[in-house]
């Protein structure tokens, strides 16, 4: 971590198809070694697939809906006070419940091994959409985690 200036933060360019800076950042996820149109496709089939099963509206607000039951609200930073680590229960900034739930999707969908990529994140979205799932699962630990340790968040600073 720099000690001299803060990193300036880059404004997310949207997608071309929907205009949207979600999907922009869900594209960013996916993509590897710096293949955008690769995973702008992955992407794009995979929001199409999802608008066809769930079956209604607008692909973007599937999308929101599936990112709002996945994003943390809160978690644990561990903190050293005196010899001992605690992990003390902080609020997540959006920001970061945002691209904690685009990471943990797009890992969970990388981990379903045997389908194709933009199937498989396909199936995570609409399992993030109706609050099942193993993404699901992973922010109800986090919270439980910091559920768990809220003794220790006086040594929050």
């Amino acid at each position: 971590m720099s000690r001299r200036r803060k990193a300036t933060k880059r404004a997310i360019m949207p997608d071309p198809l929907h205009g949207s800076t979600l999907i922009g950042s869900l594209v960013n996820a996916v993509m590897i070694s710096g293949k955008k149109s690769l995973a702008q496709r992955i992407v794009y089939k995979a929001i199409e697939k999802m608008a066809e099963k769930v079956g209604k509206g607008n692909p973007i607000e599937l999308v929101l809906g599936a990112l709002e039951n996945v994003r943390p609200k809160i978690e644990v930073k561990s903190r050293r006070v005196g010899g001992a680590t605690y992990q003390v229960p902080i609020e997540v900034p959006f920001e970061r419940q945002q691209s904690l739930a685009f990471r943990w999707v797009v890992n969970a969908a990388s981990a379903r091994k045997g389908t194709p990529i933009a199937d498989a994140l396909a199936n995570e979205l609409i399992d993030a959409y109706n609050n099942t799932g193993g993404v699901v699962k992973k922010r109800e630990e986090t919270h439980k985690m910091a559920q768990a340790n809220r003794a220790f968040a006086h040594l929050r600073w």
